[in-house]
């Protein structure tokens, strides 16, 4: 069976021990490397979610071990840290950005996980998309979709595809539910609005049979060392729920 691995990134660098207890939201830079150059080794393709999606359509062909790697919230440190390595292996990418916390912190941390870090500003977005990496939206206020009402719903899909179309001067085809809250008003919601894939948090490799609304990923966290990630790309390969649509 055709199978796309899609992974998740957060941010990217030098952390210190105490980060242990939000280890998925950190990956250390030596192993971000060596993550990068493991996938070359084991034969994977690293791809983007525009060529995934069109060969989980079945719009063209994919080619062997298909990876696509995502980086949700749009933290500076990607242009610091990741995109460098990121250019040298030639490797594609998409960085998710929640529209209405440009250039601010991810003030979602606050009180309840890690100290909010900086989020990219307009220019540093522009620059990431210059540099040949695809901006996504994370919606417009990093709210758990499923728990809102449908007016923020809509306006938390919609709104912050308009603004980042308007910030990047560029059409914004991915979206990325946060914390991978979604239920079937947030897909819905998504399709209105003109998104052409949706990621969610489902541990699980994308296949044709999948809503390109609902693809699933499987996140890289702190702890992850090259065999841990290479594990993940060949098991977890079954959703661990059924579709939201048919």
């Amino acid at each position: 069976m055709t199978r796309v691995n899609i992974l998740m990134y957060h941010r990217v660098g030098h952390f210190p021990g105490r980060v242990k207890a939000h280890g998925a939201l950190y990956c250390h830079l030596p192993r971000f490397k060596a993550q990068m150059t493991m996938f070359k080794l084991l034969g994977y393709r690293v791809i983007g979610l525009d060529e995934a999606a069109a060969g989980l359509r079945g719009e063209a062909p994919l080619p062997a071990r298909p990876l696509v790697l995502t980086f949700d919230d749009a933290y500076v440190d990607f242009l610091e840290h990741a995109a460098p390595v990121l250019k040298a292996h030639g490797y594609p990418a998409t960085v998710y950005a929640v529209s209405g916390l440009v250039g601010a912190t991810s003030s979602w941390d606050a009180g309840v996980g890690p100290e909010p870090a900086p989020l990219m500003n307009a220019a540093q977005l522009r620059e990431v998309q210059d540099l040949g990496f695809t901006i996504g939206s994370h919606s417009k206020s990093h709210l758990r979709l499923a728990e809102q009402n449908e007016a923020c719903i809509v306006e938390e899909t919609g709104a912050s595809k308009a603004a980042l179309e308007d910030l990047l001067g560029r059409r914004v085809d991915h979206f990325c539910y946060p914390y991978g809250s979604h239920d079937l008003r947030a897909v819905e919601a998504a399709a209105a609005a003109g998104y052409v894939t949706g990621t969610t948090c489902e541990r699980a490799a994308a296949t044709p049979q999948d809503d390109l609304l609902t693809l699933p990923r499987k996140a890289v966290s702190r702890g992850d060392d090259v065999f841990g990630v290479a594990w993940k790309l060949l098991a977890k390969n079954t959703p661990k729920r059924p579709p939201i649509r048919r």
